[in-house]
């Protein structure tokens, strides 16, 4: 919890935007609520490797389904970068083209 002094504005890229306002108005309401608590840990989600690599991917459960939320804190731009989220199935592949733009 090295970096909780800092605070992070979310910044959320278009593909993120784009499939949240698909989204049922619940489960908007659990992104940003699973958004604020990364906030809050910006360290909390798994670090990635590879192609991924800065990447961190917060797991949560809504309605019992597992969903994946990529983002990547930057500490010195005071930024947090929302990519993408979604169920399991597709998530890593769409992430990666994603993040190779």
């Amino acid at each position: 919890m090295g970096h909780a002094e800092v605070s992070l504005t979310p910044i959320a890229s278009p593909l993120f935007l784009r499939k949240k306002k698909k989204q049922f108005p619940q489960f908007q309401e659990e992104l940003d609520r699973q958004v604020r608590e990364i906030l809050k840990n910006p360290l909390s989600g798994e670090p990635k490797k590879g192609a991924l690599r800065g990447v961190r991917v917060l797991k949560f459960t809504y309605k019992h389904q597992m969903y994946l939320l990529s983002y990547q804190p930057n500490f010195k731009s005071g930024e947090l970068y929302l990519y993408t989220f979604g169920t399991h199935e597709g998530f890593y592949k769409e992430l990666e083209r994603y993040v190779k733009q």
